[in-house]
């Protein structure tokens, strides 16, 4: 019968493991959030660019990095959601702000969440909450919604709603192609077809109204695609011929059938290899 127990109780121990214990924030300074079992996996290291290199988004690098540097030090800041043109650093801004930020000694944590992990959120507030001491970025990266998915709800619940709210020690920074972070042809398909359409399509877009900043970023144009390439080259010593490197680089972007600040990162990438520089 004890034999009979005691199997019982361990098949009950996986079936409902343990709590996670307490996260050591001091491990590192980003982490990223993997649920069942509930864990904070700590980042070594980074990957990003530094901040100054980062061309052509001056305004908003300017306002994420003063809107950080806020609430970094304890002061009121607003969430942010970074939107606009694929490839043209909205994800790469986040990370070197923090960097930035870090860099200058305050204390400041990235906290990664996937977009099908935000059904857990609650249990990740509840343990950033009980760090008070310590200021929390949580970054939701490349967010967008379909017609049938809830998960917006959970985002909403970490923005400003629910009985205990947010803490006060996190601040979200999402990242989207969409502005609304919903499909066009889905919110068009919302009024077409609801008994009430206004209220149908408000559901939906209230979402990124709770962010109370909203950072574009838009094509950019052939000057700013060669500056950027121009600026890689200065950073990593490089040294072409600016009429070569003018002339290569327009060739990688046409054969692209596009202009980004990824596409400038990529080219640059293959023109150290040519050049025997590791990057």
């Amino acid at each position: 019968m004890s034999h009979a127990l005691t199997r019982i109780a361990e098949a009950l121990e996986r079936l409902a493991p343990p709590a996670a214990p307490a996260p050591r924030f001091d491990a590192a300074d980003a982490f990223v959030w993997h649920p069942d079992p509930d864990r904070l996996e700590p980042v070594a290291r980074v990957s990003g660019v530094a901040l100054e290199r980062l061309i052509g988004i001056d305004r908003s690098r300017r306002t994420l990095l003063e809107n950080t540097l806020q609430f970094a030090r304890g002061h009121a800041a607003n969430n942010a959601l970074l939107w606009g043109a694929r490839g043209m650093g909205k994800s790469s801004l986040v990370k070197a702000v923090h960097a930035e930020v870090v860099g200058r000694g305050l204390p400041l944590t990235l906290v990664e969440i996937g977009r099908d992990d935000l059904s857990s959120v609650a249990r990740l507030l509840a343990l950033l909450g009980a760090a008070p001491e310590r200021r929390f970025v949580l970054f939701a990266d490349d967010l967008s919604f379909s017609h049938d998915d809830t998960q917006y709800k959970s985002l909403k619940a970490v923005l400003d709603g629910g009985i205990a709210g947010r803490p006060a020690n996190v601040i979200l920074y999402a990242t989207s192609n969409r502005r609304h972070l919903m499909p066009r042809d889905m919110i068009d398909n919302e009024r077409a077809s609801a008994i009430h359409p206004g209220e149908a399509v408000e559901e939906k877009v209230s979402l990124s109204d709770r962010f109370g900043l909203w950072l574009g970023f838009h094509p950019c144009d052939q000057d700013q695609y060669l500056a950027m390439i121009e600026g890689y080259c200065a950073a990593y010593g490089l040294s072409v011929d600016p009429a070569e490197l003018r002339a290569q680089a327009i060739e990688w972007q046409a054969t692209r059938g596009a202009r980004s600040g990824r596409v400038a990162w990529q080219f640059f990438t293959d023109l150290a290899g040519r050049h025997g520089l590791a990057v």
